[in-house]
């Protein structure tokens, strides 16, 4: 799926389904293009899904302000579960919707990168890229589950289309594959 599209449907959908039992969505992460050859365990935790009001600040905040001010509001926001490379801590997820698809459902997700101290303190470029995206599109025929990563991207918009993109630092997402619910 082209990530513009998904962008754009992260902030723009109005689709929502609410369920209060909390999960947990376990995948295998393969690296493409540039990244070939990678691969890590994820454990992703759902507590909660974010509610339309969350929806409309991120996209008042991105109309008003553009990337940067949208990324000060979704840093304030509740976490609503936590994502991590297996085994580790990992850290909060900001926002996270729950679309039904007539194979099942598809989970998109968005959060604040962190920045390490040594990234932050030379100035790389890869500091403006700062929010991470997952979309897992997890199927009723389990076997069929899949999804994409992006680990570092911000939001912009097309000068020519005038179109919400997201920009990746590294060229591809990364595929999800191996995705259990448990």
């Amino acid at each position: 799926m082209n990530w513009i599209t998904v962008a754009a449907m992260i902030l723009a959908s109005s689709s929502y389904s609410y369920d209060d039992k909390r999960e947990t969505i376990q995948a295998q992460a393969f690296g493409t293009g540039t990244m070939a050859g990678r691969n890590f365990g994820i454990t992703i935790r759902i507590e909660d899904y974010s509610t339309p009001a969350e929806q409309k600040a991120l996209i008042d905040a991105f109309k008003s302000g553009g990337h940067d001010a949208m990324v000060k509001v979704l840093t304030k926001m509740k976490g609503k579960g936590r994502v991590a490379v297996t085994g580790s801590v990992g850290y909060q997820i900001a926002y996270i919707r729950n679309i039904p698809t007539e194979t099942g459902r598809t989970i998109r997700l968005m959060t604040d990168r962190p920045i390490n101290f040594a990234e932050a303190s030379s100035s790389f470029r890869s500091r403006d890229y700062d929010l991470t995206l997952m979309e897992i599109h997890l199927n009723n025929d389990k076997d069929k589950s899949t999804g994409n990563m992006i680990l570092g991207g911000r939001f912009r918009v097309n000068k020519k289309t005038q179109q919400i993109e997201f920009e990746s630092y590294h060229a591809m997402p990364w595929r999800l594959a191996g995705i259990m619910e448990r």
